[in-house]
């Protein structure tokens, strides 16, 4: 057998989704994405979202209309893919890491409490393998009780009055935790639909946020589309009306919008998706039986209070090294099973080893780190597969 990691669950109605896109003359911004965001935003109980060409788009573009950039500080966790980091490099900002809790690989939120300071303007939260962050309760509580360390730079921080929470929700499109959707937790959540998400549009993301103090949904919306269309006063759809040329260059900005082709794909994966989501829960179950017999921890994804969406199954093998655990993902691989890793911590990267990052500061995450190994889940996987994949395993961890 040859068992793919994680490919892209694309049918016949998605490629004639995009077919008839290509004909329609609509292929940039119009309006499926229009339509997709509106979608995004009624699944998330949400006022609006945006659609945007990546998570990271997302997530740079809020800490820019969020006024966040030189001198201010931006706190996340060492354990997690760069992209929840990068992007307080890109706005100019102070990225501060910290540990995760022993154990865990949620961000410790007492360590976040002792890295606020007096240029602390956001904490970006990460919603991991499709499960919410379950300390956002606590984040909040700490967010509060530090208002009096927060120096507003501008209006919308203000009307904040205290650091704003952020969620890199990138695998938890769908995810619920104690009766709220994953997008109406966080003040900003971003959502990636990557190839190897759940819902995919090949390259894609979206960004929704709750009814925050002195935010106006629709003035935050036209920001957005600013910032992601060169600072451009009209995009492509307004100017098309009859009469409606003209437009204006309101700042020197970017270029990140979604494209209708992409925008195509993802309306025929929200269509399927209450499907897919059922599919990676029956799978999980399935391998959560079997590692019952193994020495492994494995992630909570369904409990009475939070719903997983299921992006990816996590397993620690107890008692392995890093060097033991790749032996494992060597001999799987000679089986033909992809697995991966998720994640190398960030202070264990050339890029924040330059930033002066020490993984020797994070020794919980470095501890989840040197045992982890990631099995294939996807909705493309047969039953028959996953049961070789459990077979496999199961024979060479024993």
């Amino acid at each position: 057998m040859n068992i793919p990691f994680s490919p892209p669950d694309i049918t016949e109605e998605e490629i004639r989704e995009v077919a008839d896109a290509l004909r329609s003359g609509w292929i940039t911004t119009g309006p499926r994405t229009k339509k997709f965001e509106e979608k995004i935003a009624e699944y998330c109980n949400t006022n609006k979202a945006v659609a945007l060409n990546s998570a990271t788009s997302c997530l740079e573009l809020t800490l820019r209309i969020m006024g966040i950039g030189p001198g201010d500080e931006v706190i996340t966790t060492a354990y997690t893919y760069t992209a929840s980091c990068s992007i307080i490099c890109h706005v100019g900002a102070v990225p501060v890491l910290v540990d995760t809790l022993p154990d865990s690989y949620y961000m410790d939120p007492e360590k976040v409490e002792k890295a606020i300071t007096e240029k602390t303007k956001a904490i970006i939260c990460v919603d991991i393998a499709g499960i919410v962050y379950p300390y956002y309760d606590r984040i909040y509580q700490i967010a509060e009780a530090k208002r009096n360390l927060f120096h507003p730079n501008n209006k919308k921080q203000r009307a904040l009055g205290r650091i704003l929470v952020l969620s890199d929700g990138a695998h938890a499109f769908g995810a619920q935790m104690e009766g709220k959707m994953c997008g109406e937790i966080a003040d900003f959540t971003s959502f990636s639909f990557h190839a190897v998400k759940n819902l995919t549009t090949a390259e894609g993301g979206a960004v929704v946020w709750r009814q925050l103090p002195g935010l106006q949904d629709e003035e935050v919306y036209n920001e957005y589309m600013l910032l992601s269309l060169h600072g451009q006063s009209k995009d492509a759809l307004a100017k098309d009306k009859a009469g409606s040329w003209e437009y204006d260059i309101m700042a020197p900005l970017y270029k990140c919008n979604m494209t209708d082709i992409t925008a195509a794909i993802g309306l025929v994966q929200f269509k399927r998706y209450p499907e897919l989501l059922k599919r990676r829960e029956n799978l999980i179950h399935r391998y959560n039986k079997a590692c019952e017999q193994l020495n492994v921890d494995v992630l909570d994804h369904f409990g009475p209070d939070h719903r997983s969406s299921g992006h990816l199954y996590m397993v620690r093998l107890l008692g392995k090294n890093r060097e033991e655990t790749n032996n494992v993902i060597t001999q799987m691989a000679e089986a033909g099973i992809a697995t991966n890793v998720h994640y190398k911590p960030l202070p264990m990267m050339t890029a924040y080893k330059n930033l002066g990052f020490d993984i020797a500061d994070f020794p919980n995450a470095y501890h989840q780190f040197e045992n982890e190994i990631t099995l294939p889940l996807h909705t493309k996987l047969t039953d028959e597969e996953q049961e070789y994949v459990i077979e496999k395993f199961t024979e060479i961890l024993k």
